[in-house]
């Protein structure tokens, strides 16, 4: 029985293990939140690589205010919006450092605009992680820029019109067009397949930041089910049904 338990107990045996990166803290994230998968992925990688000492995030304002609490590396708190405009400065700083940024559509793509456009045309060499879930989940629900048609909010309760409220924005599709990107992507973590290929593509992205080749943009269709008002499993259903067509997965620059 001793024999037996030994041969339980070996390394090779172990199926799954958390990561050490991701720190036992309680998640502040609501039931069912993309927040805390994507966190899980981005530690993982960060243990495969051996970058944990060598590795700074970025931390936005918004939902993942508190990334810091979970992934354990160094990290900067950035004003809202101004992530990619610290990013820049830090691996100036220390291009010996991996750099990135964690942040949502509202930090990114309204208030960050201007930043984050400006740090991928200058091909900064840092990794911008992009959680879209088409709303501002963190102030209660409002329309966002990545908000598509007819997709409700608290501040557009009947659907957003865009003769009324303006276009949804591609902010990926815009962000791939520009010299500095190497790598533009969109993925999500609504199913393990789906984890796996978001796992890939974030690999992907610190490698290109290894190599010198510019930005790299990865961004992630999320759910918000409490600012959608569903239950996790209807929001990933709407998600599929609605946000997917709107923004499509896949790979959309790779040089």
């Amino acid at each position: 029985m001793e024999a037996v338990i030994n041969e339980i107990k070996k390394p090779e045996n172990l199926v799954y293990g958390k990561t050490k990166v991701l720190t036992d803290n309680v998640m502040h994230y609501c039931p069912g939140c993309s927040h805390g998968v994507v966190h899980k992925v981005l530690s993982e990688i960060i243990e495969e690589m051996d970058i944990q000492d060598q590795t700074i995030g970025v931390a936005p304002v918004g939902c993942s205010v508190l990334i810091y609490n979970y992934i354990d590396i160094d990290w900067q708190e950035a004003a809202h919006g101004r992530a990619p405009a610290l990013a820049t400065a830090m691996k100036r700083l220390r291009p010996d450092r991996y750099i990135f940024t964690y942040q949502g559509d509202g930090d990114l793509a309204a208030i960050g605009t201007a930043e984050t456009i400006h740090a991928c045309n200058r091909g900064e060499n840092i990794v911008i992680i992009f959680i879209n879930n088409g709303i501002y989940g963190m102030t209660g629900g409002q329309m966002a820029p990545t908000t598509i048609e007819g997709m409700k909010s608290s501040t557009c309760p009947f659907g957003r019109e865009p003769v009324h409220d303006g276009n949804p924005l591609k902010m990926t599709e815009l962000l791939a067009q520009l010299p500095g990107t190497a790598y533009v992507t969109r993925q999500s973590v609504h199913t393990a397949g789906a984890v796996r290929k978001t796992k890939k593509a974030i690999r992907k992205a610190f490698e290109k930041q290894k190599e010198n080749k510019g930005t790299s943009v990865v961004e992630v269709v999320s759910t918000c089910n409490s600012g959608w008002k569903m239950t996790p499993v209807e929001a990933n259903k709407w998600m599929e049904e609605n946000m997917f067509p709107f923004y499509p997965l896949g790979d959309i620059k790779d040089v």
